[in-house]
């Protein structure tokens, strides 16, 4: 799988990025179909606190799966958009 990882509004550290390809690449468990994986992180603008956003789309043959979430941390929005996309490949396969 061909991991991207954007980072938009800042600099993402070593740490968070490798942290948000490991999340990723776990993906591949429940579907070990998945071509290409782009994570964009957004820092958003305004002074909420939850102002960081997290978004994947993954390609797979047939289709695309795309989650998007916003937290407070990078961390935590990665990991509830990992878990959205858990599902959505769960529904996938069920239709398949």
């Amino acid at each position: 799988m061909q991991i991207t990882v954007q980072s938009i509004h800042f600099d993402a550290d070593v740490q968070l990025i490798e942290f948000v390809e490991e999340k990723t690449k776990k993906l591949g468990v429940f579907h070990p179909a998945i071509h290409k994986a782009e994570i964009i992180l957004r820092l958003d603008k305004n002074g909420d606190q939850e102002n960081k956003i997290a978004e994947i789309i993954l390609k797979v043959p047939g289709t695309e799966l795309f989650a998007k979430k916003q937290c407070k941390t990078f961390e935590e929005a990665v990991d509830l958009t990992v878990d959205a996309l858990k599902r959505q490949i769960e529904k996938n396969k069920e239709k398949q």
